[in-house]
């Protein structure tokens, strides 16, 4: 019997869109002085045009150098000097920008959206420069790390056949150096728009004092017209592709498995299976593939799955894949953990789904589900990418029911979907090889041959 969770009672969301197309989504809660901001821009790693390559996130660094009454880093200054945080951070569907400050601070925080929503500072130094800070992150975080990219950026140029899924999104150097400032302006005009993105506070706050608020700093901001994203579509695969990428710095092999998942938006019921599942074969020492592949065959040293390359289960447009990535000693081999790996797939589609075995990873799914949408800032980023994505802000409350209501026998189901015939698997080899970031090597165009 399927996990049925007590239903959390809703949470009070108010919403309206300004004349500009600006989505607001509000959601009061007095049981702390804190508030949190979020604005979601409908523009990721997936929207950036062929030839600049890490555009979307060079963008999100350069929202930080200033506009018109903000001076270059100030917004955190503001932000700090008040006693709160922030960030931003790029994904594939979305890039956001987020703060959590005392509740007295709000005004500040819309105040310092708005003006760079309006009138970010785009100069030909403020562009050098973070393309340099840019590349320098690449350098730390891939070139320079073992496992650097792996699987995130290497797996999807295997996995996928389309420049949207399938291009490196931390940015090849060739492509951030040959960035424009035409280039930004006209990125900034085309998915920087009001219409294009979601304002959403959580906390401490009065609906109508912070509609007025927000009327007051973004109502005047021009419409602009909003650049739709282009077609994520794929074709079918139809037979397993296989891949070799060489880290010279990696201390052991690696190997990551994808399989397309159906459309998280459109098809969520058949999708929500399949984050079950991923639970099911990795989630604690339990788990399936942590008590097959490292306590009882010893072949891999490490085991973990999940959806998606980046970010949660919920937060990203067809197609997602569900991923399972490995580290193994030298002398165990691919095909073993594959052989392995399809074994327990295969057992678990003949329906071996052990008593309990499904309800404690729902009860695990649901109170992760709670506690990320206890917090004030998990509240407003949550809020702001369902409302972005599905105009379902309220699905964030309803989340923890759904995955309750899933049966044994859709993740059986789901299961039998994850076939040698429809996946992609990358192998990293530590064998000194070129390193390189973004791209597996000549194996991936001979598996496509």
């Amino acid at each position: 019997m399927a996990l049925s969770p007590a239903r959390p009672r809703p949470r009070q969301i108010a919403r309206t869109t300004l004349a500009n197309g600006l989505r607001v989504v509000l959601a009061p809660d007095p049981s702390a002085p804190v508030v949190g901001v979020a604005v979601y821009y409908d523009v990721g790693i997936r929207s950036e045009p062929e030839g600049r390559t890490g555009f979307a996130h060079l963008f999100e660094h350069l929202m930080f150098q200033g506009s018109a009454n903000v001076g270059k880093t100030e917004h955190f200054t503001h932000v700090q000097s008040a006693g709160g945080t922030l960030n931003g951070s790029t994904h594939l569907d979305y890039t956001n920008y987020y703060e959590i400050l005392p509740s007295g601070a709000l005004e500040l925080a819309l105040f310092l959206e708005a003006d760079r929503m309006r009138s970010v500072r785009l100069t030909q130094e403020n562009l050098e420069n973070q393309v340099a800070v840019v590349q320098e992150e690449i350098r730390v975080n891939v070139l320079n790390r073992p496992y650097g990219g792996f699987p995130w950026i290497l797996l999807p140029g295997v996995l996928f056949d389309t420049f949207p899924n399938a291009h490196n999104g931390y940015g090849d150097f060739t492509d951030l150096e040959a960035a424009t400032l035409d280039d930004a302006r006209d990125f900034f005009d085309r998915y920087y728009a009001p219409a294009n993105a979601v304002l959403s506070v959580a906390g401490d706050l009065d609906v109508d004092a912070t509609l007025a608020m927000v009327e007051r700093h973004f109502g005047d901001i021009p419409e602009r017209a909003v650049t739709p994203p282009p077609s994520f579509a794929e074709p079918p695969l139809t037979a397993q592709r296989r891949a070799v990428h060489h880290d010279r710095l990696a201390p052991q092999p690696a190997l990551a498995v994808g399989w397309r998942l159906p459309d998280p938006l459109g098809r969520l019921d058949d999708f929500l299976p399949y984050v079950l599942l991923a639970e099911v074969l990795t989630d604690g020492d339990a788990s399936r593939l942590e008590r097959r592949l490292v306590q009882r065959d010893h072949l891999v040293s490490e085991v973990e799955a999940g959806i998606g390359v980046m970010g949660s289960a919920i937060d990203a447009r067809d197609p997602t894949p569900l991923i399972v990535e490995t580290r193994h000693p030298a002398g165990t081999t691919t095909d073993a953990v594959l052989a392995a790996l399809d074994d327990e797939l295969a057992r678990l589609a003949g329906g071996d789904l052990e008593p309990d075995e499904l309800e404690r990873v729902q009860a695990r799914l649901a109170s992760r589900s709670l506690r990320a949408n206890d917090s004030v800032m998990g509240r407003a980023q949550l809020h702001a990418v369902l409302e972005q994505q599905r105009g379902r802000a309220e699905l964030a409350d309803e989340l923890p029911v759904l995955l309750g209501a899933v049966t044994p026998d859709q993740v059986v189901a789901a299961a039998g979907t994850l076939t040698p015939d429809e996946r992609a698997v990358l192998e990293l080899v530590p064998d000194g090889g070129d390193g390189s970031a973004g791209r597996a090597d000549a194996a991936t165009r001979e598996a496509r041959a």
